[in-house]
């Protein structure tokens, strides 16, 4: 018994696969055809090989609960999405075309702030950010870049088009399961790569690897590149261990590392210590050095910003990029894209509501059950208001919320998500909403990863895509629909 795709439900969302029941989209013709093949035996097997591949790889990802930290098994759909080449290579350019302006908007932040002299930005929003950092006036890392490595999230609406739903600057995450999403899919459904073109995505490594080579204040022939982790209880532990290993990078905690009165910051090694040229960090600002930020940190590295500001190493991303991905400063992109690049930008916003502003704040208060309402500094999900599904103590609650700290919200229309057919069973695909974060990584290049982490609400109807909030995942396939296998 195969699954009855001539049965999927097409509803008001766009799909990515199915165009209409039993129809597939062109980038995913030859996947339906291939997928109509199998029966519920071969369907569940594949589906077992993968949770077996998963357990074999170690793809873990840790929930934080009051219990105690849990790793769980990745979250794993073997319904690939798929994208067609021609529409992602508009968006790539719109997602380095996003990070250009941005970079530049941070570095002017740091220096002139023409930005905010002319007008384009609020004076009071800046000085209201929790990411600026006054530290980092006055510093001028290599090539301008401040956020060298950024994860995007986007989204599609019913119209078929991606919209950025924010950005993530500071310490983005998901990049290792985007890769051995890749590998396990090889793993499953090996034939399936032998007929259809499918773009790769296993040079991300070589690639982030060269972009912070290039960041090295020290002109030798092998910099010294470590990966920074706050150590094995963070959520994000694997993929720190992943990168490292596969960039052949030391992976490093705080009590590794040490500044001396150089100001040069050196590694400690069985041999002695080793001057290190540049840093991956994967540490929040605030937790980075406690002779600068938080006095009690015991996961960073006194001394760091003395030696960073020296010119003696160099940070990934550097301190202080979390500003541009501010919620509030995420509405402001597209003017800062015309500000700085004079274009207008190649992938839109999502409609965007400031709570500071008296008008458009009454509008958000009368409509609480219609829309999202997001914190400006959180991520991952948390401390929202999905309007739709809350309850009337809920909204009532973040009435008073946005009331005492109107800065702090926005405010954005819920999207009709787009969908994809998941299994939710050995013989049965269901509509489930997904979101899309592709990686970025600048320096004296820029590089956009072909595809990205195809994130996936495994609920019926829910618009929560986090891994820490039950969702799952998915490969992501970028189709040459113009010809077959190279």
């Amino acid at each position: 018994m195969t699954i009855a795709w001539n049965k999927y439900p097409i509803g008001e969302f766009y799909d990515e696969i199915i165009s209409s029941p039993g129809r597939a989209r062109k980038p995913a013709q030859k996947l339906l055809s291939y997928l109509k093949s199998l029966d519920k035996g071969d369907i569940a097997s594949r589906k077992l090989a993968a949770e077996a591949t998963i357990r074999e790889m170690g793809v873990s990802f840790t929930v934080y609960t009051e219990e105690g930290n849990i790793d769980r098994a990745w979250p794993f759909d073997i319904i690939p999405r798929v994208i067609a080449k021609k529409q992602w290579d508009t968006t790539s350019a719109g997602l380095a075309q996003r990070l250009t302006a941005l970079n530049m908007f941070i570095d002017d932040l740091y220096h002139e702030q023409r930005i905010i002299k002319d007008g384009v930005i609020p004076e009071f929003v800046l000085k209201q950010s929790a990411n600026y950092r006054k530290e980092c006036e006055g510093i001028s890392p290599a090539f301008g870049v401040w956020a060298h490595i950024c994860g995007t999230d986007l989204v599609r609406h019913t119209d078929g088009q991606f919209y950025v739903l924010e950005d993530n600057l500071r310490v983005p995450s998901g990049v290792s399961y985007m890769l051995e999403n890749r590998s396990i899919m090889k793993r499953v459904l090996p034939e399936v790569f032998e007929v259809i073109d499918i773009a790769p995505v296993g040079d991300y490594t070589s690639r982030l690897f060269d972009t912070l080579v290039s960041l090295s204040p020290r002109k030798v022939k092998k910099p010294v590149v470590v990966v920074l982790t706050p150590g094995i209880f963070n959520s994000a532990y694997f993929e720190h261990a992943f990168l490292a290993q596969q960039m052949g990078a030391e992976l490093v905690e705080g009590s590794d590392l040490v500044v001396q009165e150089d100001n040069v910051v050196y590694m400690k090694t069985i041999s002695g210590l080793e001057r290190v040229d540049v840093i991956y960090r994967r540490i929040d600002d605030l937790f980075l050095d406690p002779e600068v930020f938080k006095k009690d940190s015991v996961v960073g590295v006194p001394g760091l910003m003395r030696a960073w500001r020296a010119g003696n190493v160099a940070m990934a991303n550097a301190p202080g990029a979390g500003v541009a991905d501010d919620k509030v400063i995420y509405a402001f992109v597209p003017e800062v894209i015309r500000y700085y690049l004079d274009e207008d930008p190649l992938i839109p916003n999502v409609e965007t509501f400031l709570c500071y502003d008296d008008v458009q704040r009454d509008h958000v208060l009368k409509n609480l059950d219609k829309l999202v309402v997001k914190p400006a500094n959180e991520s991952g999900g948390y401390g929202m208001l999905i309007g739709p599904h809350s309850t009337k103590k809920e909204r009532e609650k973040f009435a008073e919320l946005i009331k005492a700290n109107p800065r702090n919200y926005i405010a954005q229309p819920t999207l009709a998500l787009s969908t994809a057919p998941t299994l939710v069973g050995n013989d049965l695909a269901e509509p489930r909403h997904l979101d899309l974060r592709p990686f970025i990584l600048q320096a004296r290049d820029t590089y956009v990863t072909t595809g990205g982490l195809t994130r996936v609400a495994m609920k019926k109807g829910s618009l929560v895509v986090n891994s820490s909030q039950g969702g799952g995942s998915k490969d992501t396939w970028i189709v040459d629909t113009e010809g077959d296998r190279r």
